[in-house]
């Protein structure tokens, strides 16, 4: 449905609040919002009176919308780079027809100084690059009068910048989007007790808590407590740094360990975005290896193109055929066309809802040739059930799942919101009347339920940890349970008092897309899970992947990567909770399911979405035709270049035609490294 909006015109932050609106509507799959037409276009399910409905309703009184999707909204830069183009094109044009040709020759040698001067500066710092190149050719033709030359190469320089700089921060944009917080509930402090409450809810002086495993939302000083928080999103850092009362944190880094009772300081997500974007830009993060040899080679090459045009110019003593080799350099069309052919590969995976943080790690899946698999809420569903609470204890399995639902809410993992949904539906609620929980990673949590012990987590931890008994006339009722389930043991005073049994049923897509990756160059495919061998067992024959592991702890995921790394094996990590963390950093690649732990998200180089594991096959291939486009585009302006040059040599075209045919190969390589993918 495509829709107009009864008003003159629609500002950015009008645009955007519809957008937002739209977007949040149940029944609204996808929503555009053209802000220079006032128009919008929606594709939508359901009954096309439903949306209607929605769309009489709409009001920008009426409308919230968060400062972050402000913040966050790249509908003004496009519009700014749009109108550049534009002003360029017609200023070009406008002068060709309206201004006086001595007026347009004093304007054309105006702006030939900036660049000279951009060249003059490249030699003065000790540097031989393309603005010395550009410099040179731009001088020799206004000294000769060339200015139809010299105004065309300046024309073809301004809208490759133009077009460059709009891809990059188009780039950056997106990839400080998707590594901002995308945290909507946090636990806070009111008169003693912690409370779940929506993030836009919290001011600044508010106390909130923050469990290892989650991201911190908000800026704000420790009051409370010691752990140790993973800034690497912000500062780079690759180890953890320890943080204790009277320290200070920042929104959008990770508490690896530890917990911490924080009195915020800043609630806008402004000073999140504005590091990020620093970060990205101040680093090499979106650089892929052959982008960087690419820009390396580029100025390179610039030394032996002032040579070539000096030796053509002494032996040939031709001024004209010497300018034909400085038109024509190889190193413009290497710098624009291999970044922008990184970047655009960045966006395309966007478009497919995959979240990559920077080039190099693209690169690095084509060369991939191994990957491992956690099990659960990876190659089975994100959203495990309770199929059954049997009680040990002679307490009701209500008030049993009541009591592991208290617990589990805290922590980040599709087993736990199992819990919590099932605990949900039926009704139960679980008030926060317990004291501090603790939680061990890949084990389970500790806590103190009406002054007493209780624990839940796997087997290893309830029975073998903390050494938990079975009622000797329950065990063979525990001897016979089926191991079709997955189990979560709750003990309450050092006897078990409930197994909950949760099916984790494995994805419809998932064989068909280990086979697939099987098929796309993945020579190794394994499965690592800490669950129980008769679990993995079935999961791992079903999907058809012949290699697992059962029964693991986090260092032994992040061991076993390190030793296909020594092997030479370039190795990609799967997961998507807590005890997935360090074979995510251990990995060439680690990839992240979108709603997993948020630790999990923040450390892997790559997210995807929960819904789909074809994403995984649809990322293999995008990456290898990023590599193969980068080497097809170089040939291209090898192949290009070289023929303009001899063409100018040979005195077949004149120096204004090869700059011409220069600069327009240059941009139609660029144009095309930035679409038409094929997945």
């Amino acid at each position: 449905m495509r829709i107009h909006l009864n008003q003159k015109q629609m500002t950015d932050l009008e645009a955007d609040t519809l957008q937002y609106y739209l977007e949040n509507c149940d029944n609204v799959l996808e929503a555009k919002v053209y802000e220079r037409t006032g128009d919008a276009v929606i594709r939508y399910r359901g009954e096309r009176k439903e949306i209607i409905c929605i769309l009489q309703n709409f009001s920008y009184d009426k409308v919230t919308v968060p400062d972050s999707a402000l913040q966050l909204s790249g509908r003004k830069t496009n519009r700014i780079y749009q109108e550049k183009l534009v002003n360029k094109v017609i200023m070009r044009v406008g002068g060709k027809l309206f201004v006086p040709y001595p007026v347009r020759y004093a304007v054309i040698t105006l702006k030939a100084m900036r660049y000279i001067w951009k060249g003059i500066c490249s030699v003065a710092s000790g540097k031989i690059e393309v603005a010395l190149l550009d410099g040179v050719a731009i001088a020799v033709s206004v000294l000769r009068s060339d200015m139809k030359t010299a105004s065309s190469v300046m024309f073809l320089l301004g809208i490759g910048e133009i077009l460059e700089e709009w891809t990059h921060k188009k780039s950056v944009d997106d990839l400080a989007r998707s590594m901002s917080l995308n945290v909507s509930k946090v636990w806070t402090v009111v008169d003693g007790k912690e409370i779940l409450v929506d993030i836009n809810r919290v001011m600044a002086d508010d106390l909130i808590v923050i469990h290892m495993g989650n991201v911190i939302a908000f800026d704000g000083v420790v009051e409370e407590g010691e752990g140790m928080v993973n800034q690497s999103s912000l500062t780079g850092e690759s180890l953890p740094v320890e943080k204790k009362e009277g320290g200070y944190v920042y929104a959008g880094t990770v508490l690896e360990e530890g917990e911490l009772l924080i009195r915020v300081k800043e609630t806008s997500g402004t000073t999140k975005y504005e590091k990020i974007v620093t970060m990205i830009e101040e680093t090499e993060k979106l650089k892929s290896a052959v982008e960087s040899k690419a820009e390396h080679l580029a100025d390179k090459l610039v030394p032996y193109t002032l040579t070539g045009t000096g030796l053509v110019y002494l032996l040939t003593r031709n001024v004209t055929k010497a300018l034909s080799v400085l038109m024509v350099d190889f190193s413009c069309a290497l710098k624009l066309a291999m970044p922008i052919t990184v970047l655009s590969a960045i966006r395309e995976a966007n478009r497919h809802h995959i979240t990559v943080k920077g080039g190099k790690y693209l690169e690095k899946i084509a060369e991939a040739d191994t990957i491992i698999f956690d099990k659960t809420g990876t190659i089975t569903k994100a959203q495990p059930v309770v199929n059954e609470v049997i009680s040990f204890n002679g307490e009701s399995p209500d008030e049993l799942l009541r009591i592991a639902a208290c617990l589990e809410e805290h922590f980040p993992h599709s087993m736990a919101k199992a819990v919590v949904n099932a605990a949900k539906e039926k009704g139960l609620i679980h008030e926060e009347n317990h004291s501090k929980v603790e939680y061990i990673v890949a084990h389970g949590i500790s806590s103190i339920v009406d002054g007493k012990k209780v624990i839940i987590g796997s087997y290893h931890f309830v029975f073998e940890d903390e050494g938990c008994e079975i009622a000797e006339e329950m065990k063979a009722k525990f001897d016979s349970l089926s191991g079709e389930y997955s189990q979560l043991y709750l003990a309450i005073e050092g006897k078990l008092a409930a197994v909950i049994c949760i099916t984790d049923p494995v994805r419809e897509e998932a064989t068909q897309v280990i086979a697939l990756l099987k098929e796309n160059g993945f020579s190794q495919i394994v499965m690592m899970t800490g669950d129980s061998e008769r679990s993995a067992a079935t999961v791992a024959k079903k999907v058809g992947i012949e290699e697992y592991y059962s029964e693991v702890l986090p260092e032994d995921k992040a061991s076993f990567v390190e030793k296909k790394k020594a092997e030479g094996r370039k190795v990609v990590m799967i997961g998507d909770g807590v005890n997935d963390s360090p074979a995510l950093s251990a990995a060439d690649v680690g990839i992240a399911i979108s709603d997993g732990a948020q630790i999990a998200r923040e450390i892997a180089d790559i997210t995807i979405e929960a819904e789909n594991l074809q994403e995984l096959v649809t990322l293999k291939i995008l990456s290898r035709n990023m590599v193969k486009r980068i080497q097809k585009n170089y040939h291209r302006i090898v192949g290009i270049n070289s023929g303009l040059i001899v063409l100018g040599v040979g005195g077949i075209i004149q120096p204004t035609t090869s700059a011409l045919l220069h600069n327009t190969s240059t941009l139609a390589i660029t144009m095309d490294s930035m679409n038409g993918w094929k997945i």
